[in-house]
């Protein structure tokens, strides 16, 4: 399990944005993969067509001394084995993206903070002015006195 992290986002959120980020990291190197990947494919693809027949000729020889009935027997077990090698390193990928995603969506909580107190101070300094202005004229108006109520005509 990760642990609980002290923010206001659950680690999924920091797992998508690792993820993201991780991703965007690797299609930066695409290009340069794609052209030693078609280098290596043309190299192993001549080396492949030299080799298939021989091959093929030992794969039909090992099929027919094969103990498939213990080829299934084993094949539980290591599925298995698989399995729970497969469950640690998805944990362990898991808690790598949300470490990164923390660091990702971090960086990004620090600037937007950044930027919105840069914007409060600006906008809250009219305010506070604009206050003491709506005073200071509050203070120099005379109040209106109160009229004493009319008296009744005498009937």
């Amino acid at each position: 399990m990760t642990e609980q992290t002290k923010t206001r986002f659950p680690a999924p959120v920091y797992a998508a944005a690792g993820a993201g980020d991780l991703a965007y990291q690797q299609l930066r190197k695409l290009p340069a993969v794609v052209n030693v990947l078609s280098e290596r494919a043309a190299a192993s693809l001549r080396t492949y067509n030299e080799q298939a027949g021989t091959k093929a000729a030992e794969l039909r020889d090992k099929a027919a001394t094969t103990d498939f009935d213990a080829l299934r027997g084993n094949a539980a077990s290591v599925a298995t084995s698989f399995a729970q090698i497969a469950q640690d390193r998805a944990l362990a990928a898991y808690t790598a993206l949300v470490a990164r995603g923390e660091r990702v969506v971090g960086a990004g909580v620090v600037e937007a903070a950044d930027v919105v107190n840069a914007d409060i101070e600006t906008t809250e300094q009219p305010k506070v002015e604009a206050a003491d202005a709506t005073k200071e004229i509050a203070a120099a108006t005379p109040k209106p006195r109160k009229r004493a109520p009319k008296a009744k005509p005498a009937e």
